[in-house]
């Protein structure tokens, strides 16, 4: 009776290990697939996921190459790409209802903004974003199961460089620097907080942040357009402030 036990034992060890082995094995391609296909849903744009790197024994791993399209009607090729995000998770909180997120930082995005009177592509993906978070928020009221939740217990997005092509300057480039954006205690309470929410809670800050930085850089474009207009003449002075004006109107808009 005890060796049969024991038998049984080791059945069950051997298969637990197995499951560890076919969980870290696929765990990366279920990344990359949930991002290239919940993403689109949330944004309403393409997202492409070029590798994901996740040990689920330590909790940490290595997001490459993301990729954040453009909606429809905006010509530039994106309006985000991020070269490598690290994360850091709890291991055990994957089989929890809250999945909780100790870390993770983002490296050097390159964010293209494209603006006009009318707005701008990334304040149409925040649009998208807060409609789905409405949508998911009506859903959990109605639902009466229990869906995963996020805490995230620090983020942090470094070293970003916006790229700005705006019509008001006549096509001309322009990149400036993205200041630093940390946050901290996102989902620390019992009911944590949806993807939705979450994603909603980091673009804000990334709009507010791209529109800040972009805002006093084209503000400084426009006080220099005039100095040099003032030695062409008073019909150039009027022509720099209208485009002064322009580009003051345009960061007031942000949807």
């Amino acid at each position: 009776m005890k060796k049969i036990l024991l038998i049984g034992v080791a059945v069950l060890v051997a298969l637990v290990v197995l499951a560890g082995v076919l969980a870290i094995t696929f765990l990366n391609s279920l990344v990359k697939k949930g991002v290239e296909t919940a993403g689109p849903i949330v944004t309403k744009v393409e997202l492409r996921l070029a590798s994901a790197d996740i040990s689920i024994l330590s909790g940490k791993g290595t997001l490459r190459g993301l990729f954040i399209g453009n909606p429809t009607g905006y010509k530039t090729a994106s309006a985000i790409e991020v070269g490598e995000a690290t994360l850091a998770l709890k291991p055990s909180s994957l089989l929890s209802d809250k999945i909780v997120v100790r870390q993770v930082n983002v490296v050097a995005p390159e964010i293209t903004f494209e603006g006009s009177l009318k707005g701008s592509n990334l304040s149409k993906i925040l649009e998208n974003i807060q409609a789905f978070t409405a949508s998911e928020q009506a859903a959990k009221s109605g639902d009466k199961g229990k869906a995963k939740k996020l805490q995230v217990d620090d983020f942090a997005v470094t070293d970003g460089k916006i790229h700005l092509s705006a019509t008001l300057l006549g096509g001309k480039a322009l990149t400036v620097p993205l200041p630093d954006i940390h946050l901290a205690g996102l989902g620390q309470g019992p009911e944590g907080v949806t993807p939705g929410e979450l994603i909603e809670k980091v673009f804000k800050e990334v709009l507010e942040g791209t529109l800040k930085a972009v805002g006093h850089a084209l503000a400084n474009v426009g006080k220099e357009a005039v100095e040099t207009a003032k030695d062409v003449g008073k019909g150039a002075v009027k022509q720099a402030e209208k485009v002064g004006k322009g580009i003051t109107d345009l960061f007031k808009k942000k949807k």
